[in-house]
């Protein structure tokens, strides 16, 4: 089957979208919405909306405020508007590189495994000093939580989001780039009227007129995440030449609050325990209004979308031009070069419950291995490991960029790596990182589908997994390993 390449998008989408090596079918460049999850904190607590912004493939930043096309290598980009982003300026908007956003690195082959607190604000720190040191310098942009930059570095170690994604034309970037380097960049945001949904779908109606529109019945006016989402889906779907397709990006497992699934207002309504019993109580006569309009057109699932429209093609990474990142033309991603037949290839990316369950089964083989091995004293310890893991470590960044924790338990000290590229790297303790990996594939086994990483991820996980048990399991005296014993819950941390 034939391969066709466009704009090498997501560089296979970072890792194992980008190291795995498949992007979206069509043309060389494109836009897409970003749809957050809930962090159902704030006001999400109550509308439980999530947050959006935009993906350009062809558009990077010249700085935090100013637009530039990519260059080779460059993966694109995502803008996003917030009430407050924190900086010495109001501006309206930030814009990132994509690694920056997803996993708060430059590098994608360093993103971290695990997200938790401290290690999300190094990487959010690391940021500031390296690129908005010149827009972030008063101590409340630099320290204050109320600071939304932050929600820029490491989106996925806060929440899972979905990217839908469709072609687009060099004019219509340039115009794009024209247009934002151009106007102030001045913050007007309003809850109601100018919010971040308004936001994305003003830049998205530039590219394609009226793609993407509020619900005025379902969202009471106002403009949410899942609305611009759902009306430029159907807008897509309407327009094949377009070539849309969906990506996801789950939540890294870690330490760090489960997100929810993003609503819009009578999905909240209807939906959310918190809010439906007081409706029935003191608003039952507008219950069944807010039933119907919900049942009526309301609905909208990214997971679905998702499965009907993953990124199904591969690009041959041996034979690649020259465009092509070196890091897709190793051995990482060589088990995924074959090309799918469509249907074949969302089974490939998605994953079928069948495929699950087994490895669930193996899963628990592996466990019980260890276990008789003494490198975890039992299963249940996987659900506490990350957990107590913040208890007792402290996170760092290497001079190469590579992610560490110091892990001090009891009376020893070791070093763990905590990035793709650094788990298996000289330093890193063997028997440690094999109990991470454990209970990393043990949190995503256990995540329901829209929370659980892709079939593609997953079996890179796998083989590290595998190759973290062959170190363990090959070496001649065990007993040399101290047990990766961690304090429990009233143990004391190293402090951060």
């Amino acid at each position: 089957m034939r391969t066709r390449t466009r704009n090498l998008v997501f560089r296979a989408v970072v890792f194992a979208i980008l190291t795995a090596g498949f992007v979206c079918p069509g043309a060389h460049a494109g836009v897409g919405v970003v749809l957050n999850e809930s962090l159902d904190t704030s006001a999400q607590w109550v509308t439980g909306s999530g947050h959006t912004s935009v993906y350009f493939s062809r558009i990077c930043p010249s700085s935090p405020i100013k637009l530039r096309l990519c260059r080779p290598g460059e993966n694109g980009s995502v803008m996003s508007n917030y009430i407050n982003l924190g900086e010495n300026q109001r501006f309206a908007w930030n814009i990132v590189p994509l690694d920056v956003y997803l996993y708060g690195v430059e590098n994608p082959e360093d993103r971290p495994l695990l997200g938790s607190p401290q290690l999300k604000s190094i990487l959010e720190q690391n940021y500031r000093a390296r690129v908005l040191s010149k827009y972030c310098y008063a101590e409340t942009c630099v320290s204050s939580e109320k600071a939304e930059w932050k929600e820029m570095v490491g989106a996925t170690m806060s929440r899972s989001l979905y990217i839908f994604y469709v072609d687009t034309s060099l004019q219509q970037d340039l115009r794009i780039i024209a247009e934002f380097n151009s106007l102030p960049n001045q913050n007007h945001f309003d809850g109601v009227t100018d919010n971040c949904a308004d936001f994305v779908k003003r830049i998205l109606d530039t590219y394609f007129p009226h793609s993407a529109h509020r619900d005025v019945i379902d969202d009471f006016g106002m403009t949410s995440p899942k609305a611009v989402a759902r009306t430029f889906t159907r807008y897509a779907l309407e327009h094949p030449d377009l070539q849309l397709c969906v990506l996801h990006f789950s939540q890294l497992p870690g330490t760090i609050k489960r997100s929810t699934e993003p609503r819009n207002g009578t999905e909240q309504l209807f939906r959310s325990k918190k809010l439906l019993v007081p409706m029935a109580i003191f608003a039952n006569h507008e219950l069944p209004f807010v039933a119907a309009a919900y049942f009526a057109h309301g609905r909208f699932s990214p997971e679905r979308e998702f499965e009907a429209h993953p990124a199904t093609e591969a690009i041959d990474v041996s034979n690649a031009p020259k465009s092509v990142p070196v890091s897709l033309r190793g051995e990482s991603a060589a088990h995924f070069l074959e090309v799918p037949e469509s249907v074949k290839g969302r089974v490939e990316i998605v994953g079928t419950p069948a495929e699950w369950r087994q490895y669930k089964k193996q899963f628990d083989a592996i466990v019980k291995q260890a276990v008789r091995e003494q490198v975890i004293p039992n299963k249940l310890y996987l659900d506490e490991f990350f957990a107590q893991l913040d208890r007792c470590a402290v996170p760092f960044v290497g001079a190469d960029g590579s992610l560490w924790m110091n892990v001090s338990c009891e009376s020893s000290t070791r070093q763990l790596g905590v990035g793709t590229n650094s788990i298996f790297a000289p330093g890193s303790d063997p028997r440690l990182a094999f109990a991470f990996l454990l209970a990393r594939v043990n949190q995503v086994l256990k995540s329901p589908k829209h929370r659980r990483e892709t079939m593609l991820e997953f079996r890179e996980d796998w083989a590290r997994l595998e190759r973290a048990r062959n170190r363990v399991s090959g070496t001649q005296d065990l007993a040399s390993f101290s047990s990766p014993a961690l304090p429990s819950r009233e143990g004391s941390a190293v402090g951060n």
